[in-house]
């Protein structure tokens, strides 16, 4: 439920709900993403997440974070860090939930309403501190893709569960076919 006189951010965990988009097989628009906020009440910030690979000579998620950036969106960024694994593997690990609950925590008291975008449960702290302090929470996620990607305890915690799928035909086009396998926000592991 929103109100068209409250106060409202979005906090975007942009690897959370990359492949939460992905899972249910289609890309957000983040133009139709902010206009859709817009529209349901005073949107005062829209902050958007990643960590990126600074030692590549093209990052694939460069694009989309300079058009985010020229388009209304907050962009909070830091430096992913690769390393390979027991198994020889590479990974990354780009962890950024402390920079988005700090935000969070510091805009609360202006706030009416945040819309978090992320099924990650380690925000559950956030979400009940914030309703402390009279914010409504709403979480948008899915519990439709093979396995659901919003753990239960967010779920249970927050004002308002927003199933992604559900805003398909409102923010979602078809997903394009990457020009190569890192053309697409990198999975991230958790510290």
């Amino acid at each position: 439920m929103f109100y068209k006189d409250e106060r409202l951010a979005l906090f975007i965990d942009g690897s959370n709900l990359y492949a939460a988009a992905k899972a249910l097989g289609f890309d957000i628009d983040y133009r139709l993403l902010r206009q859709e906020f817009m529209r349901r009440g005073k949107l005062l910030r829209a902050f958007y997440y990643t960590a990126l690979l600074e030692n590549e000579e093209y990052s694939p998620l460069r694009p989309l974070v300079d058009w985010l950036n020229y388009n209304g969106y907050s962009m909070v960024t830091k430096p992913a860090k690769e390393y390979t694994d027991s198994q020889g593997r590479r990974k990354v690990k780009g962890n950024m939930d402390i920079e988005l609950c700090v935000n969070a925590m510091e805009l609360a008291p202006r706030l009416d309403h945040i819309v978090l975008f992320s099924g990650d449960g380690d925000f559950r702290p956030l979400i009940e501190s914030l309703q402390r302090q009279g914010v409504r929470v709403s979480v948008v996620s899915t519990i439709r893709s093979h396995s659901p990607m919003i753990s239960d305890e967010l779920r249970r915690q927050c004002d308002n569960f927003i199933e992604l799928d559900e805003l398909r035909d409102v923010i979602g086009r078809p997903p394009r076919e990457p020009r190569s396998e890192m053309d697409a926000e990198p999975p991230q592991e958790h510290e």
